[in-house]
């Protein structure tokens, strides 16, 4: 198939991008730089120019797709809402290019945006939180209503994803350690992260893009729930530094945003997306790569 990719120059895209080209598929990849687009070159894939909000160029790329993976999406969070809310006008676009075919679409969202029913780990059949009660909501809300539209919209709810480079917000934790000169976690630090190496979650892209069901939610999760207490752990002995406990009371001096969302358990099944789709991750636990992290790159 011909797959546009946004988001193909990220993290995940640069793993992503190979993958889809290694099954026999046609990449075309958005991108706004020029280094963005070498890179792109360099693994085989065409290029489109431009940013992810540019919608009539998005409808352009997509229209002329096979399928479309939308794995793009601005992380600053000093502007959540806005964003979220530019998510929801693309997501609309893509869809709206692949109308009244089978073309897959395949989303991106989180798994922290799904709210157990039984406060066990969240399920992929657990509904996600409302945008008017987080703003990351309007991801999954604009693609639930493509998929009652009759489009064959995917959604991708991701853990904390991971190679020895990058690791999404423990990078903010490691941060905060070099800057403070120890490292902590809340109380007795049992609350947890699910996580999948990046090696495993485009994988599961590729299989949801080639194999799945419309309306689907998707989980890539190897790990149900890494404890904080273990991520500060695996931190402080590579950056030797000390590890202590903190009260509730004190995150807020200590972690500044992540405050909050430290305290909550966010752990993820993703049984029913192994079985539906017969997905088997590989790669290296979460723990392992944070103890051969290449800490100059963070």
């Amino acid at each position: 198939m011909r797959i546009f990719v946004t988001g193909a120059t990220g993290f995940i895209g640069s793993y992503l991008v190979p993958e889809l080209i290694a099954a026999g598929h046609q990449v075309v990849g958005l991108s706004r730089s020029d280094a963005g687009a070498e890179a792109l070159t360099r693994a085989g894939a065409e290029v489109v120019r431009g940013d992810v909000n540019d919608l009539d160029r998005l409808r352009t790329a997509a229209e002329a797709a096979d399928g479309v993976i939308h794995a793009a999406f601005n992380h600053d969070f000093s502007n959540l809402k806005q964003h979220s809310e530019d998510d929801r006008k693309v997501i609309e676009t893509l869809g709206g290019a692949l109308a009244g075919s089978d073309r897959p679409l395949v989303v991106t969202s989180g798994t922290g945006l799904a709210r157990s029913k039984t406060g066990a780990p969240a399920v992929e059949t657990d509904d996600p939180v409302p945008s008017a009660e987080y703003p990351r909501g309007a991801t999954e809300e604009a693609a639930e209503a493509l998929v009652g539209k009759g489009g064959r919209v995917m959604v991708m709810r991701l853990p904390q994803v991971h190679d020895t480079r990058r690791f999404g917000r423990i990078s903010e934790h490691i941060r905060l350690a070099r800057q403070k000169g120890w490292v902590a976690y809340i109380g007795e630090g049992t609350n947890r992260l699910p996580a999948v190496h990046v090696s495993g979650a485009v994988r599961l892209y590729r299989l949801a893009l080639e194999n799945g069901q419309a309306g689907a939610r998707y989980h890539a999760v190897d790990e149900e729930g890494v404890a904080q207490r273990d991520i500060a752990e695996a931190i402080g002995a590579v950056l030797k530094m000390p590890v202590e406990s903190i009260t509730p009371e004190a995150a807020l001096a200590y972690f500044g945003a992540l405050a909050t969302l430290i305290t909550v358990d966010l752990a993820a099944s993703g049984a029913l997306t192994r079985q539906q789709l017969g997905w088997t991750p590989t790669g290296p636990d979460l723990l392992s790569d944070l103890r051969n992290m290449d800490y100059g790159l963070t």
